[in-house]
This record gives C-alpha cells, sequence and structure tokens, in this order.
C-alpha cells in the first residue's frame, strides 16, 4: 500500500528538520584550572548543565577540567585563534602586560571594595573586557576567588613582617608585580609557569608560594604547604571566557540564553566566594598546614609598603597614563 504524496513530504520535512537539528548542535570545550569536583568545576558544571537545557541541547559545554588544554597562559592564546571554545581562568599578562592592572596587588581592601571594583559595568571589569575584545575573546561573565596569601613548605621566622629580610625563596607567577610584590615584602620571587610550581615546592628549589589563596593551595598545593598566611596580597578574579567568532556564530536566542546563565554563574559565586575563602583555609588546617595569624596592622603596613614600591614601575610598564585613568574611575 502506498504512502499517499502529501504524508511522504510531511514525513521527509520532519526527518530533514530532525537532521538539521542535530547538525546545528553546537558543542564548545571549557577549560578550567582546577581539580575535578573542586567549587570551580562544580559551578562550571552547572552552567553547562543550564546552558544545554535552555537550548534544548543546541548548545552544549564540555569540560576540561586541571588545565588538560594548557596552562591559562596556552589557553588564553588558543581562545584568541579559536582552537579553544571556552574558559574560566585568571587574564595572562604574558599575553598583554596590561592585565597586570586586575593583579595589581593590594588594589582592594574588603569583599565589598572587591565587588564593586569587579562586577559587571565597573571601569575595571570594562577595562579588562576592552583588553580580551582585543584579543578576539568574549567576556561572559566572571567568578571572583578568593584573597591571596603565602603558603610555605618550612618555617620561616617573621613571615608576616614586611620588614623582615627571610631569605625564603617564594615561586610567583611570571608577572612584574608579583616577583616585586615578594621581593619588597622581604622574600624572594622567582617566577615559575604553575606547572612547574608543585615540583619545584616538593625538590627544594623554591621555599613555598605566592600567587593563590587558600582555595588554590588547599586544590593543588597542599601536600607541600606547611604553614599559610592569609595576607590578602592580591583579589583573584576568573573570567569566563569565549572565542568571539564562535559567539558571534550562536542565534541571538543562543546568546540570550549563554549571557543568563554567565549571569547567575558570577552572582550566587558573589554569594558565596568569602565564605568559601574561610572554608578553604579550614581544610588546609585539617590538612596540616599551620594558618598563620595576620593582624590587620601587618596588612595596612604590607598595603602601604607594596603601593609605595611596587605600583608606580608597574603602572609605568604598563601605561602610566591609562592605568592611572582606569584606577582614577575605579577606586573614586
Amino acid at each position: 500500500m502506498k504512502m499517499p504524496a502529501m504524508k511522504i513530504l510531511t514525513a521527509a520535512v520532519a526527518v530533514s528538520a530532525s537532521i538539521a537539528t542535530v547538525a546545528e548542535a553546537t558543542t564548545f570545550q571549557l577549560s578550567h584550572v582546577r581539580p575535578e569536583g573542586t567549587a570551580i568545576d562544580q559551578d562550571a558544571r552547572a552552567f553547562a548543565e543550564e546552558v544545554s537545557s535552555a537550548t534544548d541541547g543546541e548548545v552544549n559545554v564540555r569540560l576540561y577540567p586541571a588545565s588538560a588544554l594548557g596552562d591559562y597562559t596556552t589557553v588564553q592564546e588558543g581562545l584568541s585563534i579559536g582552537s579553544v571554545d571556552m574558559a574560566v581562568q585568571p587574564p595572562s599578562s604574558e599575553v598583554d602586560r596590561r592585565f597586570q592592572l586586575a593583579y595589581l596587588p593590594y588594589l582592594v581592601q574588603s569583599w565589598e571594595d572587591a565587588e564593586r571594583a569587579f562586577t559587571d559595568g565597573a571601569p575595571l571589569r570594562e577595562a579588562v573586557e576592552e583588553l580580551y575584545a582585543e584579543q578576539d575573546i568574549h567576556v561572559l561573565g566572571a567568578w571572583p576567588v578568593y584573597f591571596g596569601g603565602v603558603a610555605l613548605n618550612a618555617e620561616v621566622e617573621n613571615a608576616a613582617d614586611p620588614t623582615a629580610d627571610k631569605g625564603a625563596r617564594l615561586r610567583v607567577p611570571p608577572m612584574k608585580s608579583f616577583q616585586l610584590m615578594a621581593d619588597n615584602i622581604g622574600y624572594i620571587g622567582s617566577p615559575l609557569p604553575f606547572s612547574d610550581a608543585f615540583t619545584a615546592i616538593q625538590t627544594g628549589v623554591v621555599d613555598g608560594i605566592m600567587g593563590s589563596g587558600a582555595e588554590g593551595y588547599y586544590a593543588s598545593f597542599r601536600d607541600v604547604t606547611e604553614y599559610y598566611l592569609p595576607l590578602n596580597t592580591h583579589f583573584e578574579m576568573w573570567y569566563l571566557l569565549i572565542n568571539q567568532p564562535s559567539y558571534e556564530s550562536l542565534t541571538d536566542a543562543q546568546k540570550a540564553a549563554l549571557s543568563e546563565a554567565a549571569t547567575r554563574f558570577e552572582e550566587s559565586r558573589w554569594e558565596s566566594a568569602e565564605a568559601d575563602q574561610a572554608r578553604n583555609e579550614k581544610l588546609l588546617e585539617e590538612s596540616g598546614a599551620t594558618i598563620i595569624s595576620v593582624s590587620d596592622e601587618q596588612i595596612a603596613e604590607h598595603t602601604e609598603i607594596v603601593r609605595e614600591t611596587v605600583w608606580p614601575v608597574i603602572l609605568d610598564d604598563i601605561g602610566a597614563d591609562w592605568a592611572n585613568d582606569v584606577l582614577d574611575r575605579a577606586l573614586r
């Protein structure tokens, strides 16, 4: 028995539509720097699930945790040329030294200050977004991480006194701001890639690490952390990024779904970040590290020294006119 021509045509159209839907489905890689199960991994998975649900499976996000696609500098370069689709990570000043402004040590003093400085629409946030845009990278959102500190693998005398010459070598990120900060508060800064840091501490090449906070040290360095100093060295902000051409390839509805999920991703983190920092300090302590008490006066002393000695060098290095204009608007 032959099927009527109209039914055949209707069936063909339905099959064609189904094939088109499958063909149009997009899967983006999303890189991040922490192991599976960490806070960022959980939040990134929730973001991915929301995107898939909101787009009826037309846009999917596949996670690559623990720097599986390369360290954050390599990934940022990949985002720029399109070999990596998405990432949640810190900006790399190796790609553009002006990103050091976002890492300026002792830039903000409290969580309230940080939220004002780094949220969507703030001058500092806009400056960061413009720098990424120059690399063909679109900022979808951000993820506030922590205030930074120093992790040590051995006891250091006067560890929290910024005027004491400690003779201890710290791994710092390959950024001038961190090396200068370490050198000016009594340590010796030793720039090393993140991927080399654990082995450097384990083998005694360095005595500790600067550039992360309790969350990062617990996630990646707890086996080589004997002491932790919550010095509030810098405020760490990671950005949820997507390659600009990949973003432009989406429909308006898909872009809206991505943006809405990114907004919730960021807002929920602001609500939990401060408590998460305290939780990670506790986890470090439970894993065997001694938390060295740091007073508000000691942090203020670090702040004064660093702003006087480090800031002028960094601002001059990245362009004082541009940097001071951003800071004037961000800190007024």
